[in-house]
């Protein structure tokens, strides 16, 4: 099988992340969790990475982006960045689940894995996987809902979990005092996003033939932004 080369792009919250995967080999990866501007610091970022590993951007197969839910402002800068990227190089771009993206990080768990993204308004962006022989398995696709809709989601399933993303301090008192089955945190090293589990899963995907053109790729933002829901209640 022929190798192939993904690049690797996450903007969707507070971390800004580029990588490169080779097959199973993670060439590179540049992760930032500080009081950035991911205009300001993914092709920076990108530029630095390819600077270290002679890496030419012509030699990569796919982009797989991050491509929401997440931060409106993040997820349209991932969004641009990657199709620029992809119609400057005629490369496919793999769009990637965030909340999927996330739960890649703990791939072999044996605990459901529950990534929580801070969606304001005690909601959250969320999912349920787990890790089989075959892979990751979706048992609740990605979807915004309240933090106690999961916990109930979670208790009614009678397994342990696992928990990860930003949305974990938010939301820990409410986990502690309502989750009812045995529960466990992830630690700071797989706990939010990562280029390097997008790129991963981007190359599963990218087997599978699950890409699409540059033109074609829109964010899934699952719900208005504040500003439109502002809008829409005052009307």
């Amino acid at each position: 099988m022929k190798k192939m080369k993904i690049l690797g792009l996450d903007s969707s919250g507070l971390v800004a992340s580029v990588a490169v995967v080779e097959d199973d080999n993670l060439l590179a990866e540049y992760t930032v969790n500080y009081k950035k501007n991911h205009s300001q610091t993914l092709l920076p970022m990108l530029d630095e990475i390819a600077r270290m590993i002679d890496l030419d951007l012509q030699d990569i197969d796919a982009i797989a982006i991050a491509g929401g839910p997440g931060s409106f402002t993040g997820l349209r800068i991932g969004s641009a960045t990657a199709k620029g990227l992809g119609f400057a190089l005629e490369k496919p771009l793999v769009q990637i689940p965030t909340v999927d993206g996330l739960a890649y990080n703990l791939y072999g768990c044996r605990d459901m894995v529950c990534p929580l993204m801070d969606a304001r308004r005690n909601q959250t962006y969320t999912g349920l996987y787990e890790f089989t022989r075959k892979g990751m398995e979706v048992l609740t696709p990605q979807c915004a809902i309240g933090i106690d809709g999961i916990v109930e989601d979670i208790n009614g399933k009678n397994r342990p979990v696992i928990f990860l993303g930003d949305g974990v301090p938010v939301f820990r008192s409410f986990i502690e005092e309502n989750c009812k089955v045995p529960f466990s945190f992830a630690p700071a090293h797989l706990n939010k996003q990562r280029a390097a589990a997008v790129a991963a899963l981007g190359l599963v995907y990218c087997r599978e033939g699950r890409t699409q053109t540059a033109a074609g790729h829109v964010p899934d933002y699952l719900r208005l932004s504040q500003a439109e829901r502002e809008r829409l209640e005052r009307a």
